[in-house]
């Protein structure tokens, strides 16, 4: 699986947005009462010379200086907004920002930063059975899976009635075609040589086999042994495939096998 590392996330700066108002406030206030003041100095040169109409000025402008007063903010408020660190009015305050999302970073099953060691993928666990406690179809499909677990391809069950000698058929790891009959039998039945005699007459002509094998649980008599290395057939009995299963063993494809070909 990708490893993930969850890497912490600088905090954004909180938006300034919101301190426009109250600022641009008290700076339009401070520029209004200064400009009042110059006009007030000016004014007052001006009235000594001109004093009946610097009272009509002064009648008419008290209108406009209550408008502008009443349009001002008050003191408390402006104070209040000081102290809250120019905190905006109810009803203008900024939406609270979403929390920061955490970066995911993925990096690649083949990549590593040198201290952490990328393993391969666990190989398929192969459970061994207990072949003697299975029923035949179940024989048949635990030799089907070691085929398969050892490198056979195109595996394939094929026992049951009119299979003419054939339980299980795979293409061995050289390219071979295997043609394998299971026998599974109690300790004190052995396989005979009429059974090996049935399955020579058809796994080379009908099944085209290229390498035959006879696996079983119990053991093979004499004459079947016999007539099994006449004809190239490979004899697996319960003892080698234990061994083949366990893993001790070869296969009867592998290399262990051929001198008792």
């Amino acid at each position: 699986m990708p490893i993930r590392r969850t890497r912490g996330v600088t905090p954004r700066p909180r938006a300034t947005g919101a301190l426009r108002s109250p600022l641009l406030t008290l700076a339009l206030a401070g520029a209004l009462i200064g400009a009042a003041i110059l006009l007030f100095v000016r004014f007052a040169h001006w009235a000594d010379a001109h004093p009946v109409i610097a009272v009509l000025l002064a009648l008419l402008a008290l209108p406009v200086l209550y408008v502008l007063f009443r349009a001002m903010p008050r003191a408390s408020e402006l104070r209040r907004a000081a102290r809250a660190g120019m905190i905006p009015p109810v009803g203008e305050e900024p939406a609270p920002e979403p929390a920061p999302t955490p970066q995911v970073l993925h990096i690649p099953a083949d990549a590593h930063d040198g201290l952490t060691a990328v393993l391969p993928p666990p190989a398929p666990v192969f459970t061994l059975p207990d072949f003697t406690a299975l029923d035949p179809d179940g024989f048949e499909a635990a030799v089907a899976a070691l085929c398969e677990r050892d490198g056979c391809r195109e595996v394939e069950v094929v026992g049951g009635a009119g299979d003419l000698g054939a339980d299980v058929l795979a293409t061995a790891p050289d390219g071979r075609r295997v043609v394998v009959q299971c026998k599974q039998y109690g300790p004190d039945h052995k396989v005979g040589s009429q059974d090996l005699q049935r399955f020579g007459g058809t796994c080379w002509t009908v099944h085209g086999a290229q390498l035959a094998t006879v696996v079983t649980t119990s053991e093979f008599t004499a004459p079947a042994l016999e007539y099994a290395e006449a004809c190239g057939i490979r004899c697996v009995d319960g003892t080698a495939l234990a061994a083949w299963a366990e893993g001790s063993g070869a296969a009867p494809w592998g290399p262990a096998m051929l001198d008792t070909a």
